[in-house]
């Protein structure tokens, strides 16, 4: 919108042309998208609290968490009002892949919406039934494995790259390419979500993995950076990282309020929406691997449950105190604070691992 404007005055004033570079543009859209936070956040927690849109708690779960019962949640709407105020303004609205990770981001949003409400307002414990999260999830994310598979221009906007190996591609064709970013789109939605209970944990990795993300759009977008590193050349790409410096701006304002003790909490809203949103990134710049070992916390966070709900149905034992892992490490004596910061220090090694491979191939 606003690249738009200054286009045009910049036909008359040079100095308006400045706004035409992307790595401008993604600091103002980090910077907007924080402003913006600061400024509806309170007002947003405001209102939660008078509707009495609290969180609930598990009696099951650590005896520390009893304090947190009628915490607001649902505030990742917060993230997804700045996020996409910031995205509009700041990024080019002619790029395709614009909309995609828009609406891939809101539409997962709106998934977590009418689970949050359901649960916090109609005091139905189960919010939407694991099948129908489940279904809707699904219809959004093969519905955009479908539009990038049809509108990808190279062999290499198809294949999976490997970290580390310059020449090492799996090609995965139309079929393989759509059930692999349905994969990554759907399991990076559920994963954040899954690891998104204690207060600031899953945000300021979403952040740490969303700032990477933006270099490696910055460079998959630009041929010449492209070529020199041995990444795909992805046209357009470039765009993404107004977004993903957006969403880290929109993260960075949530975690204001998020952190301890949490004066709101994110909710299915925000966490299903900000994993689809660092998952479809990663389809686009074509580091779905990459995503992986930056995103470990996530990885093991649901791994965690996996085996536990697997070894209890097969064994009856359990393999955690409970699940998920940060869960595990609470009831072991580990303060929250302890579990919240150790785990944002594996994740930022585990983004700088990520970012190293932008050199070592």
């Amino acid at each position: 919108m606003l690249l738009a404007l200054t286009q045009w005055l910049g036909q008359d004033i040079r100095a308006f042309n400045v706004f035409g570079y992307i790595t401008l543009r993604a600091v103002l859209a980090m910077l907007t998208a924080l402003m913006i936070s600061f400024i509806v956040g309170p007002a947003m927690i405001r209102k939660l609290t008078a509707y009495k849109i609290g969180q609930s708690v598990r009696d099951d779960g650590p005896q520390t968490h009893l304090i947190k019962a009628g915490t607001p949640t649902m505030g990742g709407a917060l993230i997804l009002v700045a996020l996409t105020i910031s995205t509009l303004l700041w990024a080019d609205l002619k790029n395709p892949y614009v909309w995609v990770v828009l609406v891939t981001t809101i539409g997962f949003g709106a998934v977590g919406w009418v689970d949050d409400w359901r649960k916090v307002v109609h005091r139905n414990p189960k919010g939407l039934s694991a099948k129908a999260k489940l279904f809707w999830q699904s219809l959004i994310g093969v519905g955009v494995a479908v539009f990038l598979a049809m509108t990808a221009t190279l062999p290499a906007h198809t294949e999976l790259i490997v970290p580390f190996f310059k020449l090492v591609t799996i090609p995965l064709g139309g079929v393989g390419f759509v059930v692999l970013t349905y994969f990554v789109i759907v399991g990076s939605s559920n994963a954040v979500n899954l690891t998104d209970g204690l207060d600031g944990l899953a945000i300021m990795p979403t952040v740490m993995v969303a700032g990477a993300l933006a270099l490696f759009a910055y460079v998959a977008g630009n041929f010449v950076f492209s070529r020199y590193l041995g990444i795909p050349y992805v046209p357009g790409a470039g765009e993404l990282a107004v977004f993903c410096t957006a969403l880290a701006g929109a993260g960075l304002g949530f975690l204001w309020f998020n952190a301890y003790p949490a004066e709101v909490f994110m909710g299915d809203v925000g966490a299903l929406a900000l994993g689809a949103a660092i998952g479809v990134v990663a389809v686009i710049v074509r580091q779905e691997i990459v995503l992986f070992v930056m995103g470990g916390v996530f990885v093991v966070e649901t791994l965690s449950v996996v085996l536990q709900v697997g070894s209890f149905k097969l064994t009856g034992k359990r393999i955690f105190r409970m699940a998920p892992l940060h869960h595990h490490y609470e009831l072991k004596g580990w303060k929250e604070n302890q579990v919240v910061v150790r785990f944002w220090i594996i994740s930022m090694m585990l983004v700088l691992v990520g970012l190293s491979t932008l050199k070592l191939r």
